[in-house]
């Protein structure tokens, strides 16, 4: 499956932003879907999660309450609202992709389960 993000760019503290994932393919609903951030300087850390059936979410503590995951299987699209932003969520924001056609599980937070991954959108926050 092949990934593209959008929807990153320029917002001011307590702003909002919708990121967008667009998935390739006929099987989208067989993934566990997630966002990754990398902030300048920083390793990659995971954000959210949401399993293939849009029933389980997982989140990092630092994002929980401002950040909502999830997916409309028909546009073979994962969302991530952001809101309340503040400087420390500026990041290069990932999508990815776990496959797990027969999950009936909570979707993992960890990178090496994730099979996919999209290019980046960039999400800048200023003070």
């Amino acid at each position: 499956v092949q990934l593209q993000a959008s929807g990153g760019g320029l917002v001011q503290a307590g702003g909002s932003l919708r990121l967008s994932c667009v998935a390739s393919g006929r099987t989208f609903s067989s993934y566990h879907m997630g966002w990754f951030r990398q902030a300048p300087g920083k390793e990659r850390e995971f954000v959210a999660a949401i399993d293939r059936r849009g029933e389980r979410t997982v989140y990092a503590d630092s994002v929980k309450g401002r950040f909502t995951i999830s997916r409309d299987d028909a546009k073979n699209t994962v969302y991530l609202r952001l809101i309340n932003l503040g400087p420390d969520d500026t990041a290069v924001y990932y999508c990815a992709a776990d496959f797990r056609p027969y999950a009936y599980s909570s979707p993992s937070s960890s990178e090496g389960s994730f099979d996919y991954w999209g290019q980046g959108t960039l999400v800048t926050v200023s003070s």
